[in-house]
């Protein structure tokens, strides 16, 4: 095709690819050359199409909560909040064993000081998902499926400290099957409270 704009189908092929240079190597550990490589456009092309880094990196992270990710918002919507909450703990073992762990985890641990717009964008994103679940637990409450003893917000926090430590375990190697006999330890100290 000579000149030109790619075609919105190469643009998503283009996100996607994307996603998997900075799942891989991070935010900071993404070079432009990376991303022109993995891409196959140049540095004005992917300029025109994208924006610079720090918005193409947000194009991302919308790829990757529509995508990869999903599953979390889904969880939402289940009957039960044990089927919630088992969701989002098998759903973390999935996403991040053999993928060198959570994008968005990876994010916030590991950005300087030039990176910080982009690692506030990737905390507001955890966050939103925290205050979501603590709205579902909220919900669970009041129907009596949860007693209503505990602190919702501190039960969201408990089940996202258990996710990104499923990420951080993945990032530091660990193995789908050990990933997943802490989840089933996890869900049964959730059964518990």
């Amino acid at each position: 095709m000579p000149g030109g704009r790619p075609r919105v189908h190469d643009l998503d092929a283009a996100l996607e690819r994307a996603l998997e240079v900075f799942w891989h190597q991070g935010y900071e550990g993404t070079t432009l050359s990376d991303l022109t490589e993995a891409i196959g456009m140049s540095r004005p092309s992917l300029y025109e199409a994208f924006g610079n880094k720090e918005e193409l990196f947000g194009k991302v992270l919308d790829r990757y909560f529509e995508g990869p990710g999903r599953y979390a918002s889904e969880a939402l919507e289940l009957p039960s909040m044990r089927d919630v909450v088992e969701r989002l703990i098998y759903g973390a073992v999935e996403l991040t064993s053999g993928q060198g762990g959570c994008l968005t985890v990876r994010t916030v641990q590991a950005c300087g000081d030039e990176a910080e717009p982009v690692r506030r964008d990737a905390i507001a994103r955890r966050k939103a998902g925290e205050l979501a679940l603590r709205r579902r637990i909220e919900l669970a409450q009041s129907s009596g499926d949860l007693p209503a003893d505990r602190d919702p917000g501190d039960l969201a926090r408990f089940v996202m400290v258990l996710t990104d430590g499923i990420a951080v375990q993945a990032a530091a190697g660990g193995s789908h099957t050990e990933l997943r006999r802490s989840a089933d330890l996890a869900l049964e100290l959730w059964t518990h409270l």
